[in-house]
């Protein structure tokens, strides 16, 4: 395969994967936002800790300044000048997606083209009575775009590099949702580790759709520790990172170049770490530790990925 149509590939799923996760940030912060929270701060905690999820906040505070329900919503979602909006992120998914008609099936290209003329027409009529059924809308796109891929396409090495996009891209996102849980939304760093409001934890658990899960292996009151094993090392949990560097992990042998065996060892590395851990050893380290080490080693096996597979002159990937 050319690594021209990897890039492509690779590059299309992990913005549609993307699109998806700012959704689930965006609706679990309006939903949080109803609740009666009383603690010192509430809305700037808020409303920053989806922007600095995704990396966004600089960008937002040189065009908004103060986080604000309103402000964030449309820069995350519909803003055309941010990067990472639902907006941007799903027009490079379709990019990608037509520079590489031939790699893709119909029924793929049928998904995100439609969602892509249909994301523009509601961006024409959003209210703020409308913000859940738009997230909503979003989520089943993306689970659309994922049923319809692997119900159509060739278990090849293009669906590889899909799923390759896919699971690298969860995997970053979920530990940038619990890192933010524990270094910015507590109201003070003393609480790190200890006793935290429900609510907030139930939110992250919803973020990432485990609240039921968690509910069934535990059956008892919301810890953080429990909540960090839930997401970190259970590889029954789609979203944990442990599933999702399983999924790297087989991606890269499937698709098994001569010049990936430093991109192998490096998932291979990571993915023992998470196979072998005890949520005890990351509290030890530091849990905002633990997961900046992990999204360290995350990008640096994604830039390994690229200098290996990927072309890097297209101008449509972030």
């Amino acid at each position: 395969m050319l690594s021209r149509t990897a890039d492509n590939l690779f590059w299309m799923a992990r913005h549609i994967e993307r699109a998806e996760n700012i959704a689930r940030v965006l609706d679990v912060a309006h939903s949080t936002s109803l609740l009666p929270l009383d603690i010192e701060g509430t809305d700037a905690y808020l409303w920053y800790a989806p922007l600095n999820i995704t990396g966004c906040a600089d960008g937002y505070e040189v065009k908004h300044g103060l986080a604000r329900a309103d402000t964030v919503t449309h820069y995350m979602a519909l803003d055309s000048g941010n990067p990472t909006s639902i907006y941007n992120c799903l027009w490079y998914a379709r990019e990608n997606a037509r520079a590489v008609r031939g790699a893709i099936t119909s029924e793929m290209w049928e998904v995100i083209n439609e969602t892509w003329l249909e994301l523009n027409r509601l961006s024409q009529q959003m209210d703020s009575d409308k913000l859940q059924d738009f997230f909503d809308w979003v989520k089943n796109r993306s689970h659309l775009f994922r049923g319809v891929t692997l119900g159509t396409i060739r278990k090849d090495v293009a669906l590889s590099f899909i799923r390759l996009g896919t699971f690298l891209e969860r995997a970053d996102n979920t530990a940038r949702i619990l890192d933010v849980k524990y270094h910015i939304l507590l109201p003070s760093v003393n609480d790190v580790g200890g006793a935290a409001d429900y609510y907030q934890w139930g939110s992250l658990l919803k973020s990432v759709s485990a609240f039921e899960a968690y509910r069934k292996i535990y059956r008892d009151a919301i810890s953080p520790q429990r909540v960090s094993e839930l997401l970190i090392l259970r590889e029954d949990m789609p979203r944990s990172l442990h599933a999702c560097m399983n999924e790297v992990e087989a991606a890269l042998i499937a698709i098994n170049g001569l010049s990936g065996q430093e991109a192998r060892r490096l998932a291979g590395e990571q993915h023992a770490a998470l196979h072998f851990g005890r949520i005890e050893d990351a509290f030890t380290l530091g849990l905002h530790e633990y997961l900046t080490d992990f999204l360290q080693n995350t990008a640096l096996l994604s830039r390994e990925i690229r200098d290996s597979y990927l072309s890097r002159r297209d101008t449509l990937k972030i």
